[in-house]
């Protein structure tokens, strides 16, 4: 029976799956050598990306997406950055000191380093900066909202932190939403809709955006690397190729296809389910990493959704190894887990709560929403073709929930209108993202009262419990209980964890990864 009901369901997959069409004619030839010293200096280097979806924005700290983070790296920086084993290095701080009471931090911050418009970093751009991060981001405003920067002499900043707490160097390192410095005046003419110059530090300035096909960056000559220089995002940016377009390919075929005819030399979000065949093709390069979860969020403050028995049913009819199998085809690079961070983390990993996790029973689900009241009223599934597992994924539980009585519909959108319709509580009854794993629980996503509208004192106390732990032990056990309670609660669910694959051309080599894809040190 059970085979049955997954053909059934992967027929609806394909039948209802978008093709779109991506776009991006590459504009000028590059020599395939692997040496760039090598290259005469009269030929630029050029990489060209292909990302799956159009960033909604290229300002960081406002946006919870990987697409703005994993360009904003090469744009940006902030005062600490992870490095490759996800440990916080100094970046623009060259060093800090915390007082006695752990409230106040004091951060002294290099010197003569340049924005991209060739005025000097300083201490009033920091300020500026960080306030800004604060405010806005959802992240940094759940943990250390109500800390304040301010300057102290032209190159020292401090902050006065909300709370005393062990973690506060690591959110300050976080790689989503992450802390980018802008020039002050940048700051201070941002719009409601965000920053309207794009000027960092960091390896590579923008030259041009042009929405819906490419991101076009170039090498900043002036770029000056941190003599703490370490590896991953922290690493001393050794900038190889001298223009990366991020082209926007919506079409996974399209991406691949345009890696193996050379009009692309890296394609990101590489389909799971086309692991195999291109693992066996000659001139191709996969390069895998350890990926995330893929999430299932729920409303839990508009409409029927609010209503408790009728989220649990939603979660009592979920069969995660038919969505986990739509999604990315091939099992092993999946894993069916309860736990929202990495399995492998020895503090951070557990299954707690995992008796309401791929519960896979359509009766209890009828009975909890008998119980409910529930009146045939529509559930939206609000979903992007953009990015196929979460599409694909999307349609499988609409007909698992339909299994279960519930009027279950799908509305698609492009990725920067989803993730509109994503943030309103208003304009969804659920929706599926593939979350990157955090360094910290605290960081997920889930606990972001911006991100799905969960907002309970339970979530908030749960958060403080975890900071304020006299121990490792006492904050694993924090953690526990508040992801039972997630469950519970029916706010949200895992559906499983994946891997990352990314594409490249066999003459690539140098993609680092942490938490994105890395490509100043790409070399072809």
């Amino acid at each position: 029976m059970k085979h049955k009901t997954l053909s059934r369901i992967l027929a609806v997959v394909m039948c209802a799956t978008l093709v779109l069409a991506g776009c991006g004619k590459k504009e000028s030839s590059t020599d395939n050598k692997t040496d760039a010293s090598d290259v005469a200096t009269t030929e630029p280097i050029e990489l060209n990306v292909a990302i799956a979806a159009n960033p909604p924005s290229l300002d960081p700290p406002t946006v919870n997406s990987n697409t703005v983070g994993g360009i904003g790296v090469h744009i940006y920086e902030s005062l600490f950055q992870m490095n490759e084993n996800y440990e916080p290095v100094p970046v623009l701080a060259e060093s800090y000191e915390v007082s006695d009471d752990g409230m106040v931090y004091t951060f002294k911050l290099r010197q003569g380093v340049k924005f991209h418009n060739g005025e000097e970093m300083k201490a009033d751009d920091v300020v500026a900066s960080m306030n800004r991060w604060l405010e806005l981001s959802a992240k940094a405003n759940t943990l250390i909202g109500g800390s304040v920067f301010e300057e102290v002499d032209d190159y020292t900043v401090k902050m006065t932190a909300n709370q005393a707490s062990s973690d506060i160097i690591m959110i300050l390192a976080s790689p989503i939403q992450f802390a980018a410095i802008y020039p002050k005046e940048v700051v201070e003419s941002a719009s409601e809709e965000g920053i309207k110059e794009y000027i960092g530090t960091g390896p590579y300035k923008l030259a041009e955006w042009k929405q819906d096909q490419y991101v076009k960056l170039e090498r900043y000559e002036d770029y000056q690397p941190s003599p703490n220089a370490s590896t991953g995002l922290a690493d001393a940016k050794d900038v190889v190729s001298d223009v990366i377009y991020f082209r926007v390919v919506t079409d996974s075929a399209t991406r691949i296809a345009g890696v193996e005819n050379g009009q692309y030399d890296i394609a990101e979000d590489v389909p799971l389910e086309r692991y195999q065949e291109l693992s066996e093709k000659s001139g191709l390069k996969l390069i895998i990493q350890s990926g995330g979860t893929l999430n299932l969020f729920l409303n839990t403050t508009e409409g029927i959704m609010a209503n408790e028995k009728v989220r649990q049913a939603a979660l009592a009819a979920l069969n995660c190894d038919d969505v986990l199998l739509a999604a990315y085809g091939d099992p092993s690079l999946y894993e069916i887990n309860a736990g929202w961070c990495n399995p492998d983390d020895k503090q951070w990993g557990t299954d707690a709560g995992k008796e309401y996790y791929n519960q896979n029973d359509v009766e209890k689900a009828k009975e909890l929403l008998a119980e409910s009241g529930y009146n045939n009223e529509k559930i939206v599934l609000v979903t992007t073709p953009d990015y196929e597992e979460m599409y694909n994924a999307t349609l499988v539980v609409q007909e698992q929930l339909k299994q279960a009585g519930f009027n279950a519909e799908v509305e698609s959108y492009d990725f920067s209108t989803f993730m509109e319709h994503r943030s309103d509580p208003k304009q969804f009854s659920m929706f599926i993202t593939s979350n990157s794993y955090n360094m910290l629980p605290v960081q997920l996503s889930v606990l972001d009262k911006g991100w799905a509208g969960l907002d309970r004192q339970e979530v908030t106390d749960g958060i403080t419990k975890i900071r304020s732990a006299a121990s490792d032990e006492e904050a694993a056990a924090a953690w526990a209980d508040l992801q039972t309670f997630l469950y519970e609660d029916g706010a949200a669910t895992v559906l499983g964890h994946f891997t990352n694959v990314i594409l490249t051309n066999e003459k690539v080599d140098g993609v680092g990864y942490v938490r994105f894809p890395i490509y100043w040190t790409a070399t072809k």
